[in-house]
């Protein structure tokens, strides 16, 4: 058997659902010589509602399966998952490389407003759990930092609702009491801690401005992720990249849906079906 060298190997990425597809996306526009392999643990989803021993149990099966398909790093592209088994994963793969979306995306947020004003776009969830808060002030004790629980936006962005007065009025909903505060008190970057999120990006500039800085975690990951792989020359070059796609279930859903995600048309047997 031909062995396959570490910077051959394919990248994994897992979500609960689609939403991480956005990471997976913004991932093959920077890296498109790499192969990617997601899994949409489908079955299970979502994950907020879970309990924190079930997300460690959930998260550490789907890095598992990842890992035994010869994976070079793990991309946990889920925010509640990232929140709560980030570190346990690190500490059960190692020595594979386990990268998560809220600490590239508070590190952004902070390097643009230093002793910023940040407000973080999420679920209910990932608000609850405040990941986001305690990564950027634990990178810039002066930052200010508030969260905001916008669960309908991941229903626009399933539905294909992302442009539009639809999307902008009730983004307008949201933000309307931040945006509303004195110049002095508004938010000076909004951080789409969700992956579903980035898709409503520009619904949310049309209504937020131009002068607040978007953060979007799926582009900040990717960018994480590039640059690790640069520092340890496990990146791959001249080669035409691949996607595999897996999911726990729906496989016809998740074909809808993900094809919108990624901007590209996918059925069924685009997706394999695997047990965790």
């Amino acid at each position: 058997m031909t062995k396959v060298l570490p910077a051959e190997q394919a990248i994994g990425v897992f979500d609960s659902g689609v939403g991480g597809l956005t990471v997976l996306k913004a991932m093959r526009e920077l890296m498109p010589a790499e192969d990617l392999l997601y899994l949409g643990d489908t079955a299970r989803l979502p994950y907020g509602t879970k309990s924190p021993r079930s997300i460690l149990n959930y998260a550490g099966q789907a890095a598992a399966h990842l890992q035994r398909r010869q994976i070079k790093l793990l991309v946990v592209a889920c925010n509640t998952a990232s929140a709560v088994a980030l570190e346990h994963l690190r500490e059960s793969l190692a020595p594979l490389p386990v990268i998560g979306v809220v600490e590239p995306g508070a590190i952004a947020a902070v390097s643009k407003n230093p002793a910023g004003r940040h407000l973080v776009l999420a679920t209910e969830a990932t608000v609850s759990l405040g990941a986001y808060g305690n990564a950027i002030r634990g990178l810039d004790a002066s930052a200010k930092v508030s969260e905001l629980a916008c669960e309908l936006l991941v229903a626009l962005a399933e539905e294909g609702w992302t442009h539009g007065s639809v999307a902008e009025s009730i983004i307008q909903k949201y933000l309307e009491p931040q945006l509303g505060l004195p110049a002095a008190e508004r938010p000076q970057s909004l951080i789409l801690g969700c992956t579903h999120f980035p898709l409503l990006r520009d619904a949310i500039v049309a209504v937020a401005g131009t002068d607040v800085a978007i953060v979007d975690s799926a582009r900040t990951t990717a960018a994480a992720v590039e640059g690790f792989m640069a520092d340890r020359q496990l990146a791959r070059a001249q080669h035409d990249g691949s996607v595999k796609l897996l999911a726990t279930d729906g496989a016809r859903r998740f074909a809808r849906v993900g094809g919108a995600f990624l901007e590209t048309s996918l059925s069924a047997n685009d997706i394999e079906l695997v047990d965790l």
